[in-house]
């Protein structure tokens, strides 16, 4: 009985290598190929030679010898010895051929795997492939493509592609696969995409792991129409995507906005019985909430808690959105979930809370937020303490706003400097001055110094008392003392000397900022201008209009209304229109009262036609017209005896329910009357539009 050892090792005699139907090969050249094994190796192994893989599907063809084989090596050295030239050229060549190697593809395989440079590679590769009965086979190949791409040089790897498809070469898988993941590298995404392309034409069996890396691919350079396109087609065939890129698919549609294909591919995912990660359900969760579609993010959080476990990064999320739409209470019950789901209190989610609720005004709400927070133990930090005392100085309460700057001081959390600027503003927004200055005392004790922000804050509050002096001794002896002043300093005293009818001490303020190295800005030179115009200085306000215009400030609103409304006043109403128009060009977009001041000076000069154009203008751009817009309009159409016209206007007043005054009233209906009395507008019961002022005007003005 024929024994077999438990592990067998194949044996091959050496004339294996030779195909044995080449005529080439006689007795007498197996002879000497027995004698001088290393110089008289085969060209090529039979599979490398005489057959080429038939179907990609096939393994790629496996070497019968091993690196250690001493019959292979020495002739794979003798070629990189010849080869560390580093440089390919005639003598490189001549070397090449006078070692009478015959090759064969596994030591040209082995010479190209060791090579570094690309350009002898290929050189190398293209020698071999001259030499009599070599053919490059898959090893050859993909040695030669891996340099090349290595190196990045694509046009080479052109050659080398349009050489395989000459030779009948049959691509493997893992040979697009090498191209593809070369070409991305490269962020060659339409090569990539070809590549990709022609693989699923080929032979080559295509694998789920193949779409979902190229999916991958697609969705980091944002090609969104492409990722769904292999998507799709990978579903026809069965395919699923990993969870992972199932979540980056997700995560970049959610980022592109596209969230009806994420519900697809949510459904598509649950069907297989996962779930995306955590992190795509998170990137969702805040597209919805960005774009305000905030009852499906809680429909999501809803959903995605009967599958994965939500964390603090998603109730931040929503409490975020539900608080940026003041749905307070929604937000409310998202937190109490949060808690109940046994989370414990995030300080993220809580400051998010408490500084949309302060926001808007439910200071009390957030306060209850932050003591459930510190109940169980979490201290709060500095920044949602800050958000507290700023929303109970916002609405007033101060005494509350300083207990809890006690409690956060008796909980180891000390006030910083935004605490007490917080509670300075307060002080100076109230005439709260004395106070104010001992809080700035105050700071100092406790070791935080004033910063420019907290003393122009005080500047404010001296200006608002009207105790200017005191203001420009601070701003002189300790702000700029310490280097802590800015234009924000001197606008603040500016305006208020302007306000109190001292432009000219203004003025000069201006000048002394200047030498100082302070340039004045638009803010500066417009309470300058309102205050000149105020006391009557008209040259002075025109030259410093001028003069902000030629240094390329662009006024305010509020400074071009008081400009063409002085100009209107002045009869210049021409000159106004133009500025009107000048200031539309210059980006600053016109209030009510800049249109009225216009239109005004437009009916007083006659100029009716102009008037009604800037009352259309100012619909057409949204501006909603006011009593005081009809009662110009109406009385300058009146006055030009444009009835037909006023009857129109007045029309689209009472649409918008508002009311005519006495004066302009009384002359409409006069205006009617006479008309009713030169014609006859009562024509079988009917009255027409203009007619009914008279009865309208009566029943909204009983008084008459």
């Amino acid at each position: 009985m024929k024994e077999f050892s438990l592990c067998t090792v194949p044996t091959f005699s050496i004339l294996s290598w030779a195909p044995l139907h080449s005529s080439s090969y006689t007795h007498g050249r197996l002879l000497s190929f027995m004698n001088h094994p290393i110089n008289q190796v085969t060209h090529t192994n039979g599979i490398g030679r005489e057959r080429n893989q038939t179907s990609s599907t096939l393994r790629p063809p496996r070497l019968l010898q091993t690196s250690k084989d001493p019959l292979y090596l020495p002739a794979a050295l003798r070629i990189q010895k010849v080869l560390k030239v580093g440089k390919w050229s005639v003598d490189v060549e001549r070397e090449l051929n006078e070692l009478y190697v015959s090759l064969n593809t596994y030591i040209a395989n082995q010479v190209l795997k060791v090579e570094t440079d690309s350009l002898l590679g290929f050189s190398f590769f293209c020698w071999a492939e001259r030499q009599p009965g070599f053919k490059h086979d898959y090893f050859t190949y993909t040695s030669i493509l891996s340099l090349l791409l290595k190196d990045r040089r694509f046009e080479l790897v052109a050659v080398v592609r349009e050489k395989m498809r000459e030779t009948g070469f049959v691509m493997h898988a893992t040979i697009y696969r090498l191209l593809i993941s070369g070409f991305v590298k490269a962020e060659l995404i339409g090569l990539a995409i070809n590549t990709f392309d022609e693989m699923l034409e080929s032979k080559c069996v295509v694998f789920s792991r193949d779409y979902s890396r190229f999916i991958g691919v697609l969705i980091k350079y944002c090609q969104f129409d492409l990722a769904k396109k292999y998507y799709e087609r990978m579903v026809r065939k069965g395919y699923p995507l990993t969870t992972f890129t199932y979540s980056r698919f997700i995560s970049g549609l959610s980022d592109a906005n596209d969230l009806e294909y994420i519900e697809k591919l949510l459904s598509d995912i649950y069907k297989m019985g996962y779930a995306p990660d955590i992190w795509a359900y998170n990137k969702y969760m805040n597209s919805l909430c960005r774009l305000n579609k905030l009852d499906l993010a809680l429909t999501l959080l809803e959903d995605m808690t009967r599958r994965i476990k939500p964390n603090p990064v998603t109730y931040t999320i929503i409490i975020n959105g539900l608080c940026r739409k003041e749905r307070f209470q929604s937000a409310l019950e998202v937190w109490n979930e949060m808690i109940r789901k046994g989370f414990e209190p995030d300080l993220i989610a809580c400051g998010t809370l408490v500084f949309g609720l302060c926001k808007h005004s439910k200071v009390d709400l957030a306060y209850g937020v932050a003591m459930r927070v510190i109940t169980r133990g979490i201290a709060l930090t500095t920044p949602v303490y800050n958000a507290l005392i700023n929303g109970f100085c916002s609405i007033g309460r101060i005494d509350k706003a300083q207990a809890i700057v006690a409690f956060m001081r008796r909980n180891g959390c000390t006030p910083d400097l935004v605490t007490y600027n917080t509670m300075l503003n307060y002080c100076c927004n109230e005439n709260l001055v004395f106070e104010a200055e001992k809080l700035i005392e105050k700071m100092k004790r406790y070791g935080i110094n004033p910063d420019k922000y907290s003393y122009n804050i005080l500047l404010k509050g001296y200006c608002n008392a009207n105790q200017l002096d005191k203001a420009y001794l601070l701003l002189v002896d300790k702000m700029e003392s310490k280097e802590i002043f800015d234009v924000v300093s001197y606008n603040t005293i500016v305006g208020a000397l302007c306000r109190v009818r001292r432009a000219g001490t203004a003025y000069k303020l201006m000048e002394e900022m200047s030498m100082k190295g302070i340039s004045p800005d638009v803010v500066t030179y417009s309470s300058l201008i309102n205050g000149f115009f105020r006391e009557g200085h008209i040259d002075l306000a025109e030259e410093l209009f001028n003069q902000i215009l030629d240094v390329g400030f662009v006024p305010d609103v509020v400074t071009y209304t008081t400009m063409f409304d002085h100009l209107c006043k002045s009869g210049r109403v021409e000159q106004a229109r133009s500025l009107f128009f000048n200031m539309i060009k210059n980006g600053v977009r016109p209030d009510m009262i800049s249109y009225n001041a216009l239109i005004d000076g437009l009916c007083k000069a006659f100029m009716v036609s102009e008037a009604v154009e800037v009352y259309e203008e100012m619909v057409h751009g949204g501006c909603e017209p006011d009593e005081v817009t009809y009662h110009l309009l109406i009385g300058g159409l009146l006055r030009d005896e444009k009835l037909g016209m006023a009857c129109k206007i007045w029309d689209q007043m009472m649409e918008k329910g508002l009311v005519l005054d006495t004066v302009v009233g009384e002359a409409l209906v006069d205006s009617v009357r006479m008309k009713n009395a030169t014609e006859k507008t009562v024509q079988r019961g009917k009255t027409n539009s203009c007619a009914l002022v008279f009865l309208v005007f009566r029943a909204h003005a009983p008084w008459f």
